[in-house]
């Protein structure tokens, strides 16, 4: 997850004229993005079934179940919820993506998946 979030900085570092522009930085994005809420979801599910904490009916679900015992917070429920329907756009339906909406996501959003790996380590007391 460090690596995708690594990489994400290192490519936003561009106005948003010069992204809309760059093929290879949106793509290069977009991957990275992905990549790290998929990684978000892969430790919820992890966590869920390591400590028996139910079953989710959903992607969106397996937050709630971390909220509901403790690991999240509301907020950051609901910005990594926001962030799993971010990435089925992303994998789904490729041509409705905006872009200036992948830019804001790069510049202020990324902060909530390091905020989730923050919490998780915190909760399960890792050091």
């Amino acid at each position: 997850m460090d690596h995708h979030l690594r990489r994400i900085r290192e490519k936003r570092v561009v106005s948003l004229e010069e992204f809309l522009a760059d093929l290879d930085c949106q793509e290069s994005i977009l991957f990275n993005l992905q990549m790290a809420v998929q990684n978000c979801i892969d430790i919820a599910a992890h966590i869920i079934s390591e400590e028996e904490l139910g079953i989710a009916g959903s992607t969106n679900e397996m937050f709630y179940i971390l909220q509901e015992n403790e690991y999240l917070s509301p907020q950051l429920t609901e910005n990594m919820v926001a962030a799993v329907g971010f990435r089925n756009l992303v994998v789904h339906e490729y041509g409705n993506i905006d872009l200036r909406q992948v830019y804001q996501i790069a510049h202020q959003d990324i902060d909530d998946m390091e905020g989730f790996l923050k919490a998780i380590i915190k909760k399960c007391d890792i050091a």
